[in-house]
């Protein structure tokens, strides 16, 4: 495991915080399959996407975790924009840094990522052809996520009044030093809606997983790009990579897993449901971890 940073050129002059993961028996001499792995929203490279990284490559995967722009150890202000349009290219920028590594084969870089990171996975590999195959885990397309609810049951055009909070945001942003936040997952229990959700705040806000970089909240600001932004964007077209979707049956999320599937153009596309599974299942339960990395190592293994 190497701790390294990586500077980007998205014009923003961040340099983003990252774990490598080499595998059992790593030799510098010789070249390696890659992977990038995206962590959730208002998560670090220290919990879900560091895990994942890591049990690829006791797979024998190289595997590299990244904070996201503006969160973690990364550079950036204001501190917990989450910008999804940085967000892909945050990983677009981690691909680039992979391609000047003398141990990394620039012609087998896959990537994937975990929730929101999944999303923005999808959407990096519609703009890069060198991400040669996508892995997601409890797929969210933050934008759909937003405008639609965690279980689909919202129109798109009940969702302007976020579009307008994030707009009064902005402003207010403007007028004073301090930044207005909303939450990406419950900050207290009683704020959870339902079970599943509750385990969300039981990750980020208890022993279970929780980081000192990960507050559980993004800027209030972030909602006038996000509830436009659609991930899987011209999918339909350009996202033709092998795919492995991975998801919960439980998952109240899965229905942007299935979305993904029907929309990419990929002939090589995949579904693996994991019985009993919710969406916060799959970021740390062992047993489901376990099965998850079973599937996606030897897609990738097969596909790098």
């Amino acid at each position: 495991m190497q701790k390294i940073s990586i500077p980007t050129l998205n014009g923003q002059g961040i340099k983003l915080a990252a774990v490598i993961h080499q595998p059992v028996g790593f030799d510098a001499s010789k070249q390696y399959p890659a992977i990038v792995v995206a962590h959730p929203g208002g998560g670090v490279k220290e919990q879900a996407s560091g895990l994942y990284a890591q049990k690829l490559a006791e797979q024998g995967l190289l595997a590299i975790a990244f904070d996201a722009s503006y969160q973690g150890e990364s550079d950036g202000t204001p501190r917990q924009l989450e910008n999804p349009y940085i967000r892909t290219e945050d990983i677009n920028a981690v691909v680039d840094y992979l391609t000047t590594l003398p141990y990394v084969d620039a012609n087998r870089i896959g990537a994937m990522g975990i929730c929101a990171g999944a999303g923005y996975t999808a959407n990096a590999a519609i703009n890069d052809s060198r991400i040669k195959a996508v892995g997601t885990v409890s797929a969210v397309n933050i934008g759909q996520m937003f405008r639609n609810g965690w279980e689909n049951t919202v129109k798109d055009a009940d969702a302007l009044p976020y579009i307008e909070h994030g707009s009064q945001a902005r402003t207010s942003d403007a007028r004073s030093s301090e930044l207005a936040t909303l939450p990406l997952a419950p900050m207290r229990e009683e704020d959870a809606p339902n079970e599943e959700l509750r385990e969300a705040w039981e990750y980020y806000h208890t022993p279970r997983a929780q980081h000192p970089n990960a507050p559980g909240f993004m800027t209030a600001r972030s909602l006038a790009q996000i509830i436009t932004y659609d991930a899987y964007h011209k999918a339909e077209a350009f996202l033709t990579q092998p795919l492995q979707i991975v998801a919960g049956t439980q998952a109240g999320s899965k229905w942007m897993s299935d979305d993904l599937l029907a929309r990419a153009a990929s002939t090589d596309k995949h579904l693996h449901l994991i019985q009993g599974a919710n969406h916060m299942s799959l970021y740390d339960k062992q047993p489901y971890v376990n099965e998850a990395i079973s599937v996606l190592a030897d897609f990738f293994q097969s596909h790098l």
